[in-house]
């Protein structure tokens, strides 16, 4: 496989196991049924890890499927890129035909929406296994829902996850090519090694903050529809007769988003947004300076202005 692709697993990976804690409190805290974790009781915050295993749970699913996911995003974002910038070629990251703003948002945009098909189940798998008062394998849990529900069951949510990536992405391939070219219009395109480095990891930083900020609503709301269970109750007898037992179902993102908003406000949609915040600027700024450095040196000859290569949302 191709340099690329195993720069963006890697870095993908390493981005996933960094984090992986502090997704585990975003998820927790966007879940209604975890609002007791409060920046007012940092206790709340701890409890959540019962055992070193607790640090890493969920991660499975994202560390096998977004090596997937990177190089689908890699090879959409990059096609999209050259269909909309005439003279732009693939082969040479180092041409003078350097796409804009706009076009590095609709190609982010574009490679995001065609992610949904690997980041859908991943994203599913992963918050039921961080939600899940005991250990449990990604394994386990896909073999539970296809058990359940069939294939179709890991693809619960898949709308509002392709909206929130697609949008996510947009921003996030924006805001990086834009505090690139502030940052080289400061200090210059000539840098020092260390420089380049302090460059890297400030913008992959700031990118992984802008995107998570105008997506994070979805992102709750989509938190709160996988992680539904449909599972049986018992009816309210009739007449005096004994109880049924009924399926209790699950409801759609819309229903979903009203739901939150009635029942706990507009504040619930930015519930976990701070943890989210200092976890998407360590993980971003340490995934985009590891890529970088792999990508030297598997392909030192093909390296070119980071906003091109495969990077993920995490």
């Amino acid at each position: 496989m191709s340099a690329d692709f195993w720069a963006g697993y890697i870095s993908g990976a390493i981005g996933i196991l960094i984090g992986n804690p502090l997704d585990l409190l975003k998820v927790r805290l966007q879940s209604s049924s975890h609002t007791a974790i409060t920046a007012a009781h940092p206790s709340s915050y701890t409890s959540q890890f019962t055992s070193a295993s607790s640090l890493i749970r969920g991660a499975t699913a994202p560390i096998l499927g977004y090596g997937a996911l990177n190089a689908l995003l890699f090879m959409t974002y990059n096609r999209t890129t050259a269909l909309l910038t005439p003279g732009y070629d693939l082969g040479a990251p180092n041409n003078n035909a350097v796409p804009n703003l706009y076009t590095a948002f609709i190609a982010g945009a574009v490679g995001g929406l065609a992610t949904w098909v690997v980041s859908t189940p991943t994203e599913l798998v992963k918050c039921r296994a961080q939600m899940s008062n005991v250990p449990i394998s990604s394994l386990a849990l896909i073999r539970s829902v296809i058990k359940a529900e069939g294939i179709k069951g890991l693809y619960y949510g898949g709308a509002v996850t392709a909206l929130r990536d697609s949008i996510g992405y947009g921003f996030y391939f924006w805001s990086y090519e834009l505090s690139t070219r502030l940052l080289a219009s400061k200090i210059g395109e000539e840098q020092s090694p260390r420089a380049e480095a302090a460059k890297v990891l400030l913008c992959g930083g700031i990118a992984g903050v802008v995107t998570w900020a105008s997506v994070f609503p979805l992102d709750v709301i989509k938190t709160r529809v996988q992680t539904q269970t449909a599972r049986p109750v018992e009816a309210q007898p009739l007449l005096g007769a004994a109880g049924i037992v009924a399926d209790k179902g699950r409801i759609g993102a819309m229903e979903m988003a009203r739901r939150i908003h009635r029942e706990e406000g507009t504040a619930a949609f930015f519930r976990g947004l701070g943890v989210c915040s200092v976890r998407a600027f360590v993980v971003n700024a340490v995934q985009w300076a590891v890529y970088e450095w792999i990508m030297k040196e598997l392909a030192p000859k093909t390296i070119g202005r980071g906003v091109h290569d495969v990077v993920q949302i995490v």
